[in-house]
């Protein structure tokens, strides 16, 4: 008895240390979501925006390498299983980067622009123009700056 305990041992820190397990894990996971979903209710459309949203999110858990997660995300959103073209993200989001900036996920371009800024008059590089602005510009000012009405 106590070899089948260890070979289980050995084997499950076997496939653990290789990434097998979680791997498995995950696709189970995804497997029973994709059970419990209730066909009689069909998904939404996957709109252009949460296409965008999705691939940026599976970009970020990929380079983090929340591979599982990636997975369980594309199972359940419905996002293609090939990543969108990178460029094409770029052309969408009406932003550039640097070539220093392209093994970075764009998410990250994109939280270092809202956090940063401007400074001293310097746009931050990541966003040409940002069409995600707020329609009304007194929305970004401290409430002790804003004009009265």
């Amino acid at each position: 008895m106590a070899a089948v305990a260890e070979l289980k041992a050995v084997l499950k820190d076997t496939l653990e240390k290789k990434g097998v397990l979680g791997h498995l894990k995950a696709r189970i996971r995804a497997e029973v979501f994709n059970a419990l979903d209730d066909d009689c209710e069909p998904r939404p459309s996957l709109s252009h925006e949460n296409l965008l949203i999705n691939e940026l999110i599976r970009e970020y858990l990929e380079f983090n390498k929340y591979k599982y997660t990636a997975s369980v995300l594309t199972a359940e959103s419905g996002q293609p299983v090939v990543p969108l073209d990178r460029q094409f993200l770029i052309r969408e989001l009406h932003a550039f980067e640097e070539s220093k900036d392209s093994a970075m996920p764009l998410l990250y371009g994109i939280l270092a622009h809202f956090l940063h800024g401007t400074k001293a008059g310097i746009q931050n590089g990541f966003l040409k123009e940002s069409s995600l602005q707020p329609a009304n510009p007194r929305l970004g000012q401290p409430p002790n700056r804003r004009e009265e009405t």
